[in-house]
């Protein structure tokens, strides 16, 4: 199973301190997953699995990988381009204004 595709979207809200942005992921070009969330936690950034309240409060992961090296995998996948995505948004230059000016002369 290949992680052919990562979209994220980044947060950009002040409140939300540790989660930093939303990842969809596609398994072999056929099969997606909405919802994963990159967090900076205490030990670093992580990939957290999409999840839903139950009626008692606890979260259960609405889908999650069954061997911790598919989860290594799909972490270091979305991690990667997380900080890409980062990256580039920091390198982004401003436009480039150029100030033209005008030569006014007097024809006597």
């Amino acid at each position: 199973m290949n992680i052919t595709d990562v979209r994220l979207r980044t947060v950009k809200n002040e409140n939300e301190v540790k989660l930093k942005a939303y990842a969809d992921i596609t398994l072999d070009g056929s099969f997606v997953i909405h919802g994963l969330k990159v967090i900076d936690g205490q030990k670093g950034m992580f990939v957290a699995m999409p999840s839903r309240k139950m009626p008692n409060g606890e979260f259960k992961d609405i889908a999650h990988p069954i061997t911790p090296e598919l989860r290594r995998v799909l972490t270091e996948i979305v991690i990667k381009k997380y900080d890409e995505t980062m990256a580039a948004m920091s390198h982004e230059e401003e436009p480039v204004v150029e100030e033209v000016k005008e030569e006014i002369t007097e024809e006597n």
